[in-house]
Parts: structure tokens; C-alpha cells; sequence
């Protein structure tokens, strides 16, 4: 098919030579013409051909070019074909004011491509994507040799992979694969594109038809679908393995080359495939009707293009399915759709004579879904590689389409032209707002009314009669003390020198700085200049004047910019009547892509109709989200996280996300009820294979248990005594015991005895204990009340003082006390030993209805917490100071998140957050760094050294900085991490680096907040009291010597 044929439909070629040489400057970026005509010469007027003879000889050969599709109707035929730039082309895709009417005249020229595909039923596309998937097959396959561990690595404990209760399925990734689970999870929560899929039967002679190599590949592909669409229906697997459907779409063709697929490229073609699997059977079963396919029924709609070429009107209707848009240069969707409906120049196409060129589209019939492909992909020309487009674009949850139908038109039109005449009158009026908020002729210019505001300060303020140097001479500095360069007219200002004058004293001092005082302004001194002369007169008139003029442009300001808000609010309210919003889309899925051209991460955001919330889909990873956090990772400007793909559903079809009810009870099925019966058995299958899975590993661990209680009851030789410990190397524990702490408050408890009996040294026991406690508790209330600096945190010298700060019930706070005072650490002398007793007694006097114990516990389990907490903090800032940054790394991890849980019950039960994330930042991008030190390296054990740090260390961290949205340095450290590795993107490296960078990238590009496993925590050395504290007390001085680097 030509251009000819299709869109403009001249007389002769000739006439579009022109048209041809404007696409080719456009699309390639040069300018000499006679290059361009010689191109255009050589390829025969092929304009693929052309485009690729030109960008060969401009600019290398992206690796990856970004595919733009667009549908179109064959002359006398309903079906579309599928055009764009071709994987193994050099076709360029740039953004730009007329990038459809590019695309059309590039697709409609792909007569080679078109001819192969009648011919054998495959196009380029196909191949290439069948090389993609060969190439993610193998990838799954040559992971299971890897030595370091994967992020898509099944656990083990098959627990850990069972679904939670109603939880949807995640899919599994088998090797860059996250774009089949986006596009995948996107089609099956459509509930009719679900049942049209679980409800598909093979033709009944299937086995009698032609088996060329596209019903070769359809039929068994929808085999595979319909068994994965099972599987996320009724699995008791948390996720389920695609590589079945995945390995057919892969055998379909024979390729060696390696990419990581595209969502639209996929997407389509995934279309294509299903819409000629239910044609096979659409055919077997028309009855002498022209047969319906569902997929066409279901994704494809028509538009309506009216133009004007040259002065001649032409009129076309064509199909489209995904309808591309481009988002350089625009906002929101809506300025996207009216910039790809509208080409040209409009009033071209209203008048009579005109010989400008211009088309426009309508929307003639929109389909049940509607999918919008963001080109978010341009071809640098300068660099020779496609780089993404990271600008913000805006698009609502629901979407009204009136404006762009064709039984619209006529109003749309006049509304067109009204927003037309609102925007120039507005961007008149911001001009002249600017004018006022940015008044000057200078290079720095101010608000108008300020420039008055201190003009009328400069007028009002205390006339002064003066130089403002003379009145300085009485106190200016000697002249001995001033600086040699002292310009002459400074020193005649300054009237007679201090040499002048006659000392008071006989030595002269030398001068002190004073910063505080030196520089004070004399009391007598105006604060601001002021006028030397002025009238009483002069100053009424100019203040009434400068009064006056600043309230007109207060005024003139304020009109301005009322005017201006107005006249937005119009704007988006001019297609906000009745007839206006009859055409609502709601969106259904968002899928996005982070990274960069050559290399990303693709998840979806799907909205859960039945219960009204987001959900993401990440892979095996399944969560709830909001409106807020798509926002966030979809319309871009943010990260390097975007759209790519909008699908919308008519809001007013509802048989599209309808559940599906029993004919004969009228109740909703759900689960294994909607399913076929061949379908029921092969998921019930699956179910009992997991099933014995649980079992195996159920009895695995009753072995081990079995065995090691057996182990047990085996009398053992008593263990030698241990060696003694070395000073400074303290001995490792779990974790200490309250009884542990308990000894280091001995010291406090005998104080407090002490001072008691010193007060009352003829009381009993009892009293003696009261006074004690009570003196305890007023020593450990003064502390808790005290604000100390960082390097002295009472809280690790008594626990009392952590519960009294987190307001702890009183009887906890008193029972601890008495436990204090109970201890058997207190029986070294009889007066202690007394009052240890009086204690116990008191303790087991007190009612279980009187001081919860599981409250208790629950708070000394918090101050144990507190205490680990500080220990990792502690070990992990000392290993940071020595540039362990490794070793550094875990303890910040388990300090920063038992931290943070500590936090959640209170302001004061934990410690400066901000501190442990800054220090637990610094070491990841520390390692960061080292690890791409040593992947430029290019030595093979260095490159595995510094992937091992990646994807041991790096990788598995950066879901814990980004699951917290607050921490916005946190996520630029992110961001700057993975731009450290994007940017070997697009240099040369030899063919191992570069397989090596792009297995690993799409890891480090995951986007996913689920936390991965990690290592056990380290084991705390254990420190009394007084050594804890006088380390923290340690480290945190060294800290605040120590610059915070932005902290």
C-alpha cells in the first residue's frame, strides 16, 4: 500500500515528491536537499529505504528502535495492518508538531514488508519479536548456572509462594519477561477479554486445516493462554510460570538476537495473534454471515480523516486499534489527542481556495477498550541512540471523548475556535501581568509594586544632611590602621585623621575584630538611605503620588490576574455541558516503564472494579496502592518512571468488567466456578502438585524437628570452660536478658539505699526501701527530663527513663523499680539484703489484675529493641568511620528498620531517623560506586566482584529507599545509582560487559517495593551499661566533628 492509495490519493507521484523530501527532513534532521532527493533517488522512493540510507550515513545504528504502530484500512478489506518502524530497520521515531501524518507516510510505504507478510504470513515485526523472546527463554535458562543469587529466585519454602486467601497472582519474571506480566495482568483483569479467552475452543477440524506457520503458532499460543489464564484464576500459588506460553511465542521462529521487548510492540502483536486464532474459529462457524471476531469487536475502532492536500479535499475512513500519541511538548492527555487529531493548519480545511495542507480526525466508532501508546521515545541524532522522554503528562481516571467524535464535529469546532481566541487573549494578558510582576529595563527586575512600596520607604525616611561617610569621621580608624589603597576622596570625606587629634593614651592597641559589636550601627544612624534634602512640600506630594500609583497597579494586578483565571476556568470548562460528557472512559490500566530507551523495568497499575482501588502489578509482587502513588510513578517529571501505555474502558459498557452468574441460582461465580471444565481439571492438577509440594516440606521439617530432639536426650561430656574474653573484644550474644541490664543498676540501687539511710537511719526496712525508691525515681525523672546532646542519651542508662519519656503506665514503672530494689545483685550486705526482701515480698503481693505482665513484657521487649537498635547503629557507624562500608552496610539495614518499627509507637521510643538513613545512603552509594569502579575496569574477576556487590548488596536495599515515599533523598540517591549505570548505555564496551550490563540492569530498574530477604541479622557484642554508653557517647562526638554531607 502507498501513500497514494491511502491518506491523499493525488493524481501522480509527482505531486508528492515535496511531501516526501518534508517527512525525510523531519524525520532524519537534515537539510540539504539535494542529499535528500538523492536518497529518495536511490531507494526507488521507498521512504523506509530512504530513511535508512540517511540515518546509515549520520548517525550508528541504535540498538533498539522504539516502535510506533498504526492501523489503517485496506481498500475493500475490514482488516487492519499492522505498520511501523521495523526491528531490523533503521527507521527513526523524533517527536515532533505532525509526528501521525510521519507515521503514516512511513508505514504505508513498507511495500517489501507487506509482500512478505502476504506471502508467508509473517511480518518483521514478528521474527523480531520472536527473537526477543528466544533471547529471554535462554536468559531463564543460563540463570540457573549463575553463581550469585537471582531476584526472581523461588524460595525454597513453598509456604513462602502460597497465595494468601482471595490475593490475585502475580506472574513470575523467567528473564526479562516484566513486560509479557504487565500486558498479560492488564488483558486478564478485562473481565470479558478473560472469559473471551477461558471460553476459546479450537476449531473441531483443526487437525484438517492447512497448518501454515501462523495457525502453527496461534492455535497453541491460545492453549497456553487459556491454561496461564486458569492458573491466575484458581492457583493456590502465590505466582504462577508464563514460560510455557513464553516458549511458544519463542519456537514460533528462529533468531540469536537479544532485546528486551517493548509493552506496545507486544501488546499489538499479542492482539494480532488472538484476533487471527478467533478468526480461524469465527469462520468455522459463520452460518453464510460475514463472520464477527471478538478481538476486532473488542479493541479496534475507526476514525474519519478529512484533509486538504494542496488545495484538493480528501475523505478516509480507517481502523485502529492501540492509537499512538506523542507527549513532547504537551501536558496533559487531552492536549496530546487534540495535537494528534488536528494536522495542519485547521482553517485550511473550512476554506474554499486554500493551497495549505491540513487533515483532521474524528472518531467515527470508539472500541469497548481503548488503548493509547505514549511515545515516550525519541532518536537522538547527535549521540546515535534513542533516548526516553522523561517530561510530566497528566491523564484523569475518567476520560470524555465527546470532543473528538465525529457526530461532534460542527460544535467542537466553534469550541476549538473559541479556546483558540481565549488563548491568544490570554497569552496578551500574561504578558502584560509579566510586565507588572517583572518591572525594570535592567538584567534584575522586581514587582512593580515593591519598586513603589521602596520608593515611598526611600521618601518617608529621616532626611539626613550628610555624606553617608562623614558623620563616620569621629570614630573611623587611625590612618596608620587604614589600608594603604585607601583611595584619596575616601580619605578627603573622612575629614581630619585620628593623627590630627590628640591621643589619650600613650600606647597605641592594636585593633580586636568584634564581629558582634564592630560592625553595630551608631543608634543616631538611620537603618535605611534616605533623602539629604526634602520639603515637608515635596514629601506630601510624593507620597500622595506614589500612594496612588502603587493601589492602580494593586488593582491593575489583581484584574490581571482575575482575568487570567478566569479565563483558564473557561478553557476547562468548555467542554464540561451535558452534551459535552456523554462519551465517558474510564481508565482501566496504567502500564509503566522506568529506566532509559535502551534498558527498563515495566510493572502495571490496574483498577479493581469490584473494589474500587489500585492494585500493582510487579511481577510475582501483587499489592494495593492509591490514585497518589500512580500519580507518582505514571504521569512522569518525577523519576525516571512513566506511562507508556493507557488502556480506558467505556464506562458505560459494563458487560467489560461484569462478574459472570449462574444461569439457574443467579448467583455471582467466582474462582474455579467460571472456569471450563477442561480448564477446572488442569488447575485442580496444578493444585495437587503444590499441594504435596506443602506436604514434603511439612515432613521435611518433622524430620529435622524429630532428629534434633533426638539429639537432645544424648547425654553429652560437660563443654570445656571458655577462654577468657580479651579486653576490647567483647563477647557475642543473641541478644542480652533484663536479668543482664539488671547488673549494671546495682551501682544506682546501693546510691539510693544509701541516701536513704542517711535521711531515715532509724527506720525499717520498709520505709528505708520507700525512701530509696522514691529517691531512685526522682534521679531517673530529672534525667528523663533533661535535653542532652546527641552523644549523651539517658535513655541507655535505665530503662525507667525510656518508659517515663514514652509515658509507660505508671505500674509498669513501678514494678520495674521494685524489680530494681528485688534483685539478687543487692544481697552482698545484710542492710541491702533486707531491703531486697522487703521488695520480693512487695512483688508477689501484687495481683495479677493489677499490673498487666503481658504489658510488661511487651515494654521491656521495646527498651531490649531500643537497646539492639542502638548496638547496630553503633557497630555500624564505627565500621563507616573505618570505610567498611560492607560490613557498615547491614547494621545501618537492621538499625534503620528496627528503628523505624520502634518510631511507629512513638516519637522518643528510637533515635534520630534522619541519622540512620543519611548514614545508610552514604554506604550504598559508597559501594555503589566502588562496584561501577570496578565494572569499568574491564578485568573479568573486577566486573564480577563489583556485580556480586550489585546484586548482593545494592539491589536488595533499594526497595527499603523507596518504600518510604517521605524520604525524597532516599530516592534521588536512587536515581542516582541507577543513572550511574544507564549511562553505559550508550558507550562502547566489549560484548561480554555489555551482556553482562543488561542482565543486570533490568534488576537495579526494578521498580518494586517488595522487601527481599535478607541476611540474618549480625550478632551484637554485649556491653555493660556503662561500655555501651561511653561508646555511643564516642562515635556521636566523632559524628558531630565530622561533616554530615548534606545531612
Amino acid at each position: 500500500m502507498t501513500v497514494e492509495q491511502n491518506v491523499l490519493q493525488p493524481g501522480g507521484a509527482a505531486k508528492h515528491q515535496q511531501t516526501f523530501l518534508n517527512q525525510l527532513r523531519e524525520i532524519t534532521g537534515i537539510n540539504d536537499i539535494q542529499v535528500l532527493q538523492q536518497a529518495l533517488k536511490d531507494s526507488n522512493g521507498n521512504l523506509e529505504l530512504a530513511v535508512a540510507f540517511l540515518t546509515a550515513k549520520n548517525a550508528k545504528v541504535p540498538q533498539l528502535e522504539e516502535a510506533t504502530y498504526y492501523q489503517t484500512a485496506l481498500p475493500g478489506n475490514d482488516r487492519y495492518i499492522s505498520v511501523g518502524s521495523q526491528a531490523d530497520t533503521n527507521v527513526i521515531d523524533l517527536t515532533g508538531d505532525d509526528k501521525d501524518d510521519l507515521q503514516r507516510a512511513i508505514a504505508l510505504s513498507l511495500e517489501e514488508s507487506n509482500r512478505a507478510f502476504r506471502e508467508t504470513g509473517i511480518t518483521d515485526e514478528e521474527q523480531a519479536i520472536s527473537r526477543v523472546l528466544e533471547a529471554s527463554i535462554a536468559e531463564n535458562k543460563a540463570s540457573l548456572k549463575r553463581t550469585h543469587p537471582e531476584v526472581w529466585s523461588d524460595s525454597p519454602n513453598p509456604y513462602d509462594r502460597k497465595r494468601q486467601d482471595n490475593c490475585p497472582v502475580g506472574l513470575k519474571n523467567v528473564g526479562n519477561t516484566c513486560w509479557f506480566s504487565a500486558v498479560i495482568q492488564s488483558l486478564f483483569n478485562l473481565l470479558e477479554f478473560r472469559r473471551l479467552v477461558l471460553n476459546f475452543n479450537p476449531p473441531a477440524n483443526a487437525q484438517d486445516l492447512p497448518r501454515n506457520q501462523k495457525e502453527h503458532r496461534n492455535l497453541p499460543f491460545m492453549r497456553e493462554l487459556r491454561y496461564l489464564f486458569a492458573l491466575l484464576v484458581g492457583s493456590k500459588r502465590k505466582y504462577v510460570d508464563p514460560s510455557r506460553a513464553v516458549e511458544i511465542l519463542k519456537d514460533a521462529f528462529k533468531s540469536n538476537d537479544s532485546q528486551q521487548q517493548d509493552v506496545s510492540e507486544f501488546t499489538h502483536k499479542l492482539l494480532d495473534w488472538l484476533e487471527d486464532a478467533f478468526q480461524i474459529k469465527a469462520e468455522e462457524e459463520r452460518d453464510g454471515e460475514k463472520p464477527k471476531n471478538p478481538m476486532v469487536e473488542l479493541f479496534y475502532g475507526r476514525f474519519l480523516a478529512v484533509g486538504v492536500l494542496e488545495g484538493k479535499k480528501f475523505e478516509n475512513t480507517e481502523m485502529f486499534g492501540q492509537y499512538p500519541l506523542q507527549v513532547n511538548g504537551f501536558k496533559d492527555l487531552h492536549e496530546c489527542l487534540e495535537a494528534a487529531m488536528i494536522e495542519g493548519e485547521i482553517e485550511s480545511l473550512h476554506s474554499e481556495n486554500s493551497a495549505k495542507s491540513g487533515q483532521e480526525h474524528w472518531f467515527t466508532e470508539l472500541p469497548p477498550v481503548l488503548t493509547f501508546e505514549l511515545s515516550r521515545f525519541e532518536f537522538n541524532q547527535a549521540l546515535g541512540r534513542p533516548e526516553k522522554i522523561h517530561n510530566k503528562l497528566e491523564f484523569p481516571p475518567i476520560l470524555y471523548l465527546d470532543r473528538y467524535m465525529h457526530k461532534n464535529r460542527e460544535v467542537t469546532r466553534i469550541k476549538r475556535d473559541e479556546i483558540k481566541r481565549l488563548k491568544e487573549y490570554l497569552t496578551v494578558l500574561q504578558q502584560r501581568l509579566e510586565r507588572y510582576l517583572s518591572y525594570g529595563s535592567g538584567p534584575k527586575r522586581f514587582p512593580l509594586v515593591d519598586v513603589l512600596q521602596y520608593a515611598l520607604e526611600f521618601a518617608s525616611s529621616k532626611p539626613v544632611c550628610t555624606s553617608p561617610v562623614d558623620d563616620l569621621g569621629a570614630s573611623a580608624p587611625a590612618s596608620s590602621m587604614l589600608p594603604a589603597q585607601t583611595s584619596p576622596s575616601t580619605v578627603e570625606q573622612q575629614g581630619p585623621s585620628s593623627s590630627d587629634v590628640p591621643s589619650t593614651s600613650p600606647v597605641q592597641r592594636s585593633v580586636i575584630h568584634k564581629p558582634f559589636t564592630q560592625s553595630r550601627i551608631p543608634p543616631d544612624l538611620p537603618m535605611h538611605p534616605a533623602p539629604r534634602h526634602i520639603t515637608e512640600e515635596e514629601l506630601s506630594v510624593l507620597e500622595g503620588c506614589l500612594h496612588r500609583w502603587r493601589t492602580e497597579v494593586e488593582n491593575d494586578t489583581r484584574d490581571l490576574q482575575e482575568s487570567i483565571s478566569r479565563i483558564h476556568r473557561t478553557i476547562e470548562l468548555m467542554y464540561s455541558d451535558k452534551t459535552m460528557v456523554q462519551v465517558p472512559y474510564r481508565l482501566h490500566a496504567v502500564l509503566v516503564h522506568e529506566g532509559q530507551a535502551n534498558a527498563g523495568h515495566y510493572w502495571a497499575y490496574i483498577y479493581d472494579h469490584h473494589q474500587n482501588r489500585w492494585m500493582k502489578y510487579n511481577d510475582i509482587s501483587v499489592t494495593k496502592s492509591t490514585w497518589e502513588e500512580l500519580e507518582r510513578d505514571s504521569f512522569g517529571g518525577y523519576r525516571n518512571a512513566s506511562a507508556y501505555c493507557l488502556m480506558y474502558i467505556n464506562d458505560k459498557e459494563q458487560y467489560l468488567i461484569q462478574e459472570e452468574f449462574n444461569k439457574e441460582t443467579g448467583q455471582i461465580l467466582v474462582g474455579m466456578d467460571t472456569l471450563p471444565s477442561d480448564l477446572r481439571d488442569y488447575v485442580k492438577e496444578d493444585n495437587k502438585r503444590f499441594e504435596k509440594e506443602l506436604e514434603e516440606w511439612d515432613v521435611e521439617l518433622a524430620q529435622k524437628a524429630q532428629q534434633e530432639k533426638l539429639l537432645s536426650q544424648i547425654p553429652r561430656a560437660p563443654a570445656p570452660s571458655p577462654a577468657p574474653v580479651q579486653a576490647g573484644e567483647p563477647e557475642y550474644l543473641e541478644q542480652p536478658s533484663r536479668t543482664d541490664i539488671s547488673k549494671h543498676l546495682k551501682e544506682d540501687s546501693v546510691q539510693a539505699i544509701n541516701k536513704a539511710l542517711a535521711e531515715q537511719e532509724d527506720r525499717g526496712p520498709e520505709a528505708i526501701m520507700d525512701t530509696a525508691i522514691k529517691l531512685e525515681y526522682t534521679r531517673l525523672l530529672k534525667l528523663a527530663q533533661e535535653d542532652p546532646p546527641p552523644e549523651c542519651d539517658y535513655r541507655l542508662r535505665h530503662a525507667i527513663v525510656y518508659f517515663i519519656q514514652n509515658q509507660a503506665p505508671k505500674k509498669i514503672i513501678e514494678r520495674t523499680l521494685l524489680e530494681q530494689f528485688g534483685d539478687h545483685n543487692l544481697s552482698f550486705d545484710e542492710r541491702c539484703r533486707n531491703i531486697m526482701k522487703v521488695a520480693q515480698a512487695k512483688l508477689e503481693m501484687i495481683k495479677p489484675d493489677e499490673v498487666n505482665m503481658e504489658e510488661y513484657e511487651r515494654w521491656h521487649q521495646d527498651y531490649r529493641n531500643f537497646r539492639e537498635t542502638t548496638m547496630f547503629l553503633m557497630v555500624g557507624l564505627e565500621f563507616f568511620q573505618k570505610k567498611s562500608y560492607m560490613e557498615a552496610l547491614l547494621y545501618l539495614i537492621y538499625a534503620y528498620q528496627n528503628n523505624k518499627e520502634l518510631l511507629s509507637k512513638g516519637p522518643y521510643r528510637g533515635h534520630d531517623e534522619e541519622l540512620i538513613s543519611h548514614y545508610r545512603r552514604e554506604c550504598l552509594l559508597k559501594l555503589n560506586e566502588h562496584a561501577a569502579a570496578l565494572f569499568e575496569s574491564g578485568d573479568d574477576q573486577e566486573v564480577n566482584n563489583g556485580l556480586i556487590i550489585m546484586n548482593e548488596l545494592i539491589v536488595p536495599c533499594l526497595p527499603l529507599l523507596l518504600v518510604d515515599e517521605m524520604e525524597e533523598k532516599d530516592i534521588v540517591a536512587v536515581e542516582d545509582m541507577r543513572n550511574r549505570w544507564c549511562s553505559y548505555l550508550g558507550q562502547e564496551m566489549e560484548p561480554n560487559l555489555q551482556e553482562k550490563l543488561t542482565d543486570f540492569l533490568p534488576k537495579l530498574l526494578d521498580c518494586s517495593t517488595e522487601i527481599k530477604g535478607f541476611n540474618d541479622p549480625p550478632k551484637l557484642p554485649s556491653y555493660s551499661t556503662h561500655e555501651l554508653c561511653e561508646r555511643y557517647a564516642r562515635i556521636m562526638l566523632s559524628l558531630s566533628r565530622t561533616p554530615a554531607d548534606g545531612r
